[in-house]
């Protein structure tokens, strides 16, 4: 009963009583019609609808369509009387019927079958357009729905990210390879902290993202890593704040073989020949 009262509303039938079906299509429906009185009785409210739809909405012609009509075909008034008196004359002595065909009966059926026409087309450019609507939100809702998971797919990798470096941490703790480096705020930033992990075999340096809590540093700005050997400053590079997105927990620096104390300042992007003292924000002995 379900799916008759769906295929009654799908508007096959309208389309149907229209003449917009083809061939195969119209005896589906008229197998329909004969197997489910339902079908049969919608197909005649659709026609009673659009015939009184037609009839309310029918158009009379002007009053001046008939002189305009004579006036094209050259038959004037004065012509019009002077061929009524001929014919009058000449067939006065033996009169004739004139049958009149229905015509007229066939352009007002024409007529009411435009406008019902129209009237249909109007009601399926409206149901086409609702549709429409629906399935652009819809069409919104996926896009949506893929954003989410985008983000919910970036956010795990993130987490393994720092998994994996959370496991290398723990390794580095229990090698003796490894000297973890402390570094406490400075007089720019006294509440910032770092660690660095400096290898004493391979004499690589790798800085720790989790343990970072420095300020947020400006478009323009970037922390610049420095080593303190034999009392100068050795750059070892570049690297962002602690709450840059896409970084993993461990990121390696440039290598130094000896060093007495690293720390970190903030420099213009790019960084520096020379540290900028007045905005040390780290620093800690080996």
């Amino acid at each position: 009963m379900e799916n008759l009262k769906a295929y009654i509303e799908s508007g096959v039938l309208e389309l149907y009583v229209l003449g917009d079906l083809s061939p195969e299509e119209a005896l589906l429906v008229e197998e329909m019609a004969f197997q489910h009185p339902e079908v049969r009785d919608e197909i005649a409210a659709i026609e009673a609808t659009m015939e009184e739809y037609a009839i309310q909405n029918a158009i009379a012609p002007s009053e001046d369509v008939e002189t305009r009509l004579f006036e094209k075909l050259g038959l004037t008034d004065s012509k019009l009387e002077d061929d009524h008196f001929q014919a009058s004359a000449t067939y006065a002595e033996e009169p004739k019927v004139v049958l009149m065909d229905n015509s007229a009966g066939k352009v007002r059926t024409l007529r009411y079958a435009l406008v019902a026409c129209v009237a249909l087309l109007v009601i399926s450019t409206a149901a086409l357009f609702i549709t429409y609507n629906k399935l652009n939100d819809a069409h919104d809702q996926i896009a949506s729905l893929n954003l989410d998971k985008q983000k919910f797919a970036g956010v795990v990798r993130k987490l393994e990210f720092q998994n994996q470096g959370l496991d290398n941490i723990a390794a580095m703790a229990d090698s003796k390879e490894w000297a973890t480096i402390r570094m406490e705020g400075q007089a720019y930033s006294p509440s910032s902290k770092m660690k660095v992990y400096w290898n004493k075999k391979d004499k690589s340096v790798l800085i720790n993202y989790i343990a970072m809590d420095l300020p947020k540093a400006d478009a323009n700005h970037e922390y610049q890593l420095w080593a303190l050997v034999d009392g100068k400053p050795v750059s070892l590079g570049v690297f962002g704040s602690s709450d840059s997105t896409g970084k993993e927990a461990l990121v390696k620096m440039q290598t130094i073989e000896k060093a007495q104390a690293f720390a970190v300042t903030l420099e213009p992007t790019g960084g520096s020949v020379n540290p900028t003292m007045d905005k040390l924000t780290v620093m800690g002995g080996v």
